[in-house]
């Protein structure tokens, strides 16, 4: 290996901004700042979103929106409330359906081709 090249790998203690967790481990990350942890001086690294805050592993739902997007897209197509909505929404969907008349059934006779022989490459 050529020396000089690589960066250092070493403990760094990562910080999740969010729920206020931390744990140990090794990277080549830096932090601008240290704190002792069990005795030693490590690099501290802020995270924003961890798998101790993410609503996938928590279970949780909530909306993290820092320039408006979700508003602006509730404001443009008229969805209030994001998730209670949705319920609503999808019971609406068979109820809407149930009342729509059934598609006419097509022969598969009329529609399938002949069979013929296949072509030698």
């Amino acid at each position: 290996m050529k020396s000089g090249i690589h960066p250092s790998y070493r403990k760094v203690l990562f910080v999740d901004a969010s729920s206020g967790d931390e744990w140990v481990s090794y990277s080549t990350m830096t932090g601008s700042d240290t704190r002792a942890h069990k005795g030693e001086d490590l690099p501290v690294v802020r995270v924003d979103i961890s798998s101790f805050s993410h609503p996938f592993w928590t279970g949780q739902s909530r909306e993290v929106d820092t320039e408006g997007r979700m508003d602006r897209f509730r404001r443009r197509y008229g969805v209030k409330g994001g998730a209670s909505a949705a319920p609503a929404a999808a019971a609406a969907k068979p109820a809407a359906a149930a009342a729509a008349p059934a598609p006419a059934k097509v022969e598969a006779a009329a529609t399938a081709k002949p069979a013929g022989k296949a072509k030698k490459k």
